[in-house]
């Protein structure tokens, strides 16, 4: 059985903007189904289902459409102005063998000694571009770094990545590192006395010549 999530969709034959406003306004978001040299499809499911599947990160979804149940992967979500609800989504038909690439979201876990000192997490990629089975793509790759301390980082090196899960980004590509903090500008006192005493001889021959 799988362990991804599913969604039961509604199969629809009106498209437009006329047709999918009324959609949204019944709480149900549009959606397109496409790939492995089958026809088009276009569906609806209910917003409050779908919600929470984006939400989670995951890729794989389980399409349940016409009385059958199609493996999908998300491929492209439209959100509104807020970015608070999806507008749109589009799912790709894949095969549980097929290798796929995407990207997966890249989180940090842990607090690093370096920003408890003082520096500044740079998270340098949100992303990691990844190839691997359907079945073995991962909801996100985590960034441990309760370790670092200023100056260190970590790189695509570092990480361990699940069997048949490889990247196209080089060893030594850094992900995240901690840097030091900028020093602030100091102003020089000494140039400031400077200029200030300069100007107290020429505010004094402007009185006199004035007298």
């Amino acid at each position: 059985m799988s362990n991804d999530p599913k969604l039961v969709a509604a199969e629809r034959n009106e498209v437009g903007t006329n047709a999918t406003k009324r959609l949204r306004n019944e709480g149900r978001t549009p959606g397109t189904l496409y790939g492995h040299n089958e026809g088009t499809r276009h569906f609806a499911v209910e917003a409050e289902a779908l919600q929470p599947i984006i939400a989670s990160g995951h890729k794989v979804v389980d399409l349940e459409i016409g009385g059958a149940t199609e493996k999908t992967m998300i491929q492209d979500v439209q959100w509104d102005t807020f970015s608070q609800y999806v507008l749109h989504f589009d799912l790709l038909r894949v095969n549980e063998k097929e290798r796929v690439t995407t990207d997966v979201e890249l989180v940090t876990r842990g607090i690093a000694p370096g920003v408890l000192a003082g520096g500044i997490l740079e998270l340098v990629h949100h992303s990691l571009p990844i190839e691997c089975p359907v079945i073995r793509l991962p909801e996100q790759v985590t960034l441990r770094i309760n370790k670092l301390q200023i100056g260190d980082s970590i790189t695509v090196g570092d990480l361990e990545l699940p069997t048949d899960v490889t990247t196209s980004l080089p060893p030594e590509e850094v992900l995240v590192h901690i840097v030091a903090p900028k020093a602030a500008p100091v102003l020089d006192n000494e140039e400031e006395g400077a200029e200030g005493d300069q100007a107290a001889p020429e505010a004094a021959e402007d009185v006199a010549r004035a007298e």
